[in-house]
């Protein structure tokens, strides 16, 4: 090893012995639960965090409680959140018109497996905003999503679906595939986790997200193709936002009898009172929704077209005539769909969304990407190769190492540590740097996520843990 790689070592290793004892001596309350529970509780998120060579600080926040842009955690310290519940609080932690209609349900008793009073209205209000036609409850995205194309295959009678690389649509073993190697000139699927069998994924195909060449594939694949499913702006890379091919897409599938179903499960809302598909032009065949319109419970929203969501209970009849169900259904159930709390809190983020339109999520939008600008010139002014993008009030943060670096595990711990520096002055994002910007954040909280970012930065590079982009070249 060379004098400099030493000397560098040692620099780090100075460094981290350092934060790491005042970072556990911060959240030990928080520590000391992990170290209690972690026999009994399997939690995946606690993968996002673990690295081996900051084993010590790998742990999550025990949060207590929770109001507005804030968060307090077991050991009473305060934090400005940019997590807001993976996207779900647009309108920040516990806001008045949400609890007070928790609240008055709660009086009136949970029913469950009858039909609750406001689920009538809270449907007309969803297809009033998305301009969707009928809708169905479930209690997850990844029951929505499973449900839409479950009506894809059902409507069509085809078996084949494509999803795009770099999406998320939940965790049912029907979309955790990815693209492997092509064999013979023939594209294969494999499963993305051990456990899902290979028959599972065997009719889905993944391509490349905003690719024209996955029109190709897909318009000769047409006649064995029931859906498309697409995240039109994927979590992690919001810089990706393809217009025109969604554009181009909507047509193709179109022509060819393929069902477009848009995953808006994070866009919905957010973007725009009618989702992406209002953003880009682009009107979808099914569309699925959670997170925000559930104001903190747990929904899934399958909406659609009637001609596929009839598929559920065999479309419209009526009483007084002899109309009966003609469409041949599919299966759906739940235990849980339509829960009274999670109608209230429902019906109250869509009336609030309807008082306020599109002028709540354009005010969002605007003040994000000042935010973004304003990280971006830190970035610059280090001269380090991460960028952060934004679709609206949601912004990710990406690399542009060279390969060299990003196949270098040290230049992930450093990314990593970022987020625990942040963390530790009071900021919290995603393991992954992105987050997301709520009605309840003050040009304050905004403030202190630009201090915060640039004294984490500049403590890491003079610990040697970045390096600039002008000692890459």
């Amino acid at each position: 090893m060379y004098a400099e790689d030493v000397s560098l070592f040692n620099l780090q290793s100075r460094y981290l012995e350092t934060f790491i004892k005042s970072y556990n001596e911060r959240t030990k309350t928080s520590k000391t639960f992990q170290q209690t529970y972690h026999p009994v509780i399997a939690e995946p998120g606690l993968l996002g965090l673990f690295d081996v060579s900051i084993k010590e600080v790998c742990y999550p926040i025990v949060v207590k409680r929770s109001l507005g842009s804030k968060i307090w955690d077991v050991d009473e310290n305060e934090y400005t959140d940019f997590i807001m519940g993976q996207g779900i609080n647009l309108f920040g932690h516990n806001p008045d018109f949400i609890k007070k209609a928790l609240q008055e349900q709660l009086e009136k008793g949970i029913q469950l497996g009858l039909q609750p009073e406001l689920v009538g209205e809270v449907a007309q209000l969803i297809c009033e905003l998305t301009q969707m036609e009928r809708v169905a409850f479930s209690n997850t995205g990844t029951e929505a999503v499973m449900t839409a194309v479950r009506l894809a295959r059902a409507a069509t009678g085809r078996k084949k679906i494509v999803i795009f690389s770099g999406s998320y649509h939940g965790h049912f073993d029907g979309t955790l595939a990815q693209q492997s190697k092509t064999v013979d000139g023939n594209l294969c699927t494999v499963p993305t986790a051990p456990g899902v069998i290979p028959n599972f994924v065997e009719d889905i195909l993944v391509l490349d997200y905003g690719n024209p060449q996955s029109l190709d594939v897909i318009e000769s694949n047409a006649q064995e193709l029931a859906a498309v499913l697409v995240e039109p702006v994927q979590s992690r890379h919001a810089n990706l936002q393809p217009q025109e091919f969604l554009q181009q897409l909507r047509q193709l599938t179109q022509a060819t009898g393929i069902v477009l179903i848009f995953d808006e499960m994070v866009t919905g809302f957010r973007i725009h009172p009618r989702g992406a598909q209002a953003w880009f032009g682009v009107q979808a065949d099914i569309a699925t929704y959670g997170k925000i319109i559930g104001g903190g419970l747990p929904i899934g929203i399958i909406a659609g077209k009637a001609a596929y969501i009839d598929r559920i209970d065999g479309g419209m009849w009526n009483y007084g005539d002899i109309s009966y169900p003609q469409v041949e259904t599919t299966f759906f159930a739940g235990t849980f769909r339509r829960h009274p709390l999670a109608m209230a809190a429902a019906y109250s983020v869509l009336q609030h969304l309807k008082v306020y339109g599109f002028d709540l999520q354009q005010q969002l939008n605007q003040r994000t990407s000042e935010l973004v600008k304003r990280l971006n010139t830190i970035f610059t002014e280090n001269e380090l190769s991460l960028c952060y993008s934004n679709f609206g009030s949601l912004f990710s943060l990406s690399s542009m190492g060279t390969s060299a670096q990003l196949q270098d595990e040290s230049y992930w711990t450093s990314l990593r540590l970022l987020m625990y520096h942040l963390r530790y002055k009071g900021i919290t994002l995603l393991e992954s740097g992105a987050g997301y910007l709520s009605t309840a954040h003050t040009d304050q909280d905004i403030d202190c996520l630009i201090q915060a970012f640039k004294s984490s930065v500049e403590d890491l590079i003079a610990a040697g843990f970045f390096s600039s982009t002008s000692s890459q070249k």
